[in-house]
């Protein structure tokens, strides 16, 4: 039976708005996991499993007697950012909002399961996947920790996520490269503080610390081949000062991008050599905490192929583009792709949307419908009865 795609759009916008009214951070998207979990059953899919990876969910639903199995995969969880505007279905955690549009992500992936409980059109094995703390970078990981792969096995998986300044109704992807990795870094100085009329009889750090957030941004500019990609950031410069004392101590906090290991690698290492040399400098002393928090998307060219087939086939064509470049943002939707080949693509949130992880951000409800066709889409392709035998 075809669905009504008006009362469907309509469905999804509630639900969408619902979740946006009740944002959870990351492993705590208790509630948005239950509301997920009921819709699933209420659509009638084979089996719901709750708890997976802490607050994950995940769906499958049958048809027909095909043996081949894919993923769908939605980010659920919000961000820790007061949101600004007067909407009526505006935050009520107060402190954390989804300005990152995951509630939409959520709704579309919804939609796509009840649409393909409804209709069919395929042969074999959906595996619907709602992933908690993605902005953590530790959702992916802990539901392949609990057994992912091995209770609900496919063999590809695909993601979407919005994009602003990107028209509503377009869709971007490429293959290889299209978000990088990120790392995180802790600089602690530590010298001696003392009052701000006497700075020689002791040893502060801000100036110390100053110089050395000028001097990370060489590692791009003057250590980095030219062809590769890199970013430092230094986001946080906290120290124990205050009007009149100078801080004895100051932590640098700050992230770094890349997409290859050996850039990551030379970034970590030339990062601990300005560190040292700007601390002897200032006869104070330095320690550098390095992790690695998100590994780079590498997408699977030949699932590229296939997912601008389906875009090309539910959007006018012209508007299936391939990115130019890849981003210097981070998915932990890579983690799945250490596992099973897969695609993750980027729908158009609109022209005038705010940007991501920004207090006005608002997912666009207009562009529901395209991702939900999107997911059902590549279902239909990907396990057509072809593809099952």
């Amino acid at each position: 039976m075809t669905i009504d795609r008006n009362a469907l759009q309509a469905e999804m916008t509630a639900w969408r708005r619902d979740l946006h009214a009740h944002p959870e951070f990351g492993f705590e998207e208790t509630r948005t996991a239950a509301f997920v979990a009921q819709k699933l059953r209420e659509f009638g899919l084979d089996e719901v499993a709750e708890g997976v990876g802490g607050t994950g969910v995940v769906g499958t639903l049958r048809r027909g007697q095909g043996n081949r199995s894919i993923a769908l995969r939605a980010d659920m969880d919000a961000l820790r950012i007061t949101e600004q505007g007067e909407r009526t279905y505006r935050s009520r955690n107060p402190g954390v909002m989804h300005a990152c549009g995951h509630d939409g992500h959520t709704a579309m992936l919804l939609g796509a399961a009840k649409m393909l409980a409804q209709e069919g059109g395929f042969d074999g094995t959906v595996r619907f996947v709602f992933q908690p703390a993605e902005e953590w970078g530790k959702g992916a990981l802990a539901m392949l920790d609990d057994g992912l792969m091995q209770h609900f096995a496919f063999e590809e998986i695909y993601g979407i996520h919005n994009m602003p300044g990107l028209p509503v109704g377009h869709f971007e992807t490429r293959p290889g490269a299209i978000m990088s990795a990120e790392d995180n870094f802790e600089i602690v100085l530590q010298g001696v503080g003392g009052h701000a009329a006497r700075p020689h009889w002791g040893n502060e750090v801000l100036v110390a610390a100053c110089a050395l957030v000028t001097s990370l941004q060489t590692i791009v500019a003057r250590r980095l081949s030219p062809t590769d990609v890199g970013v430092v950031s230094v986001t946080e410069l906290i120290t124990d000062g205050t009007r009149n004392a100078l801080p004895g101590l100051a932590r640098i906090l700050g992230d770094a991008r890349s997409f290859r290991p050996e850039v990551s690698a030379a970034i970590e290492r030339q990062m601990r050599i300005i560190a040292e040399g700007t601390a002897l400098a200032h006869n104070v002393t330095a320690s550098v905490s390095y992790t690695r928090e998100f590994v780079p998307l590498l997408n699977d060219p030949a699932l590229v192929d296939e997912a601008f087939a389906v875009a090309r086939a539910i959007l006018p064509p012209e508007n299936a583009r391939l990115a130019a470049e890849p981003m210097t943002g981070s998915e932990d939707f890579a983690h799945f792709l250490a596992h099973v080949p897969g695609c993750f693509v980027f729908l158009g949130n609109g022209m005038e949307s705010a940007p991501l992880h920004n207090p006005g951000y608002d997912f666009n409800d207009e562009g529901l419908l395209h991702g939900v066709d999107f997911h059902a889409g590549i279902v239909r392709r990907r396990l057509s009865g072809a593809l099952g035998q």
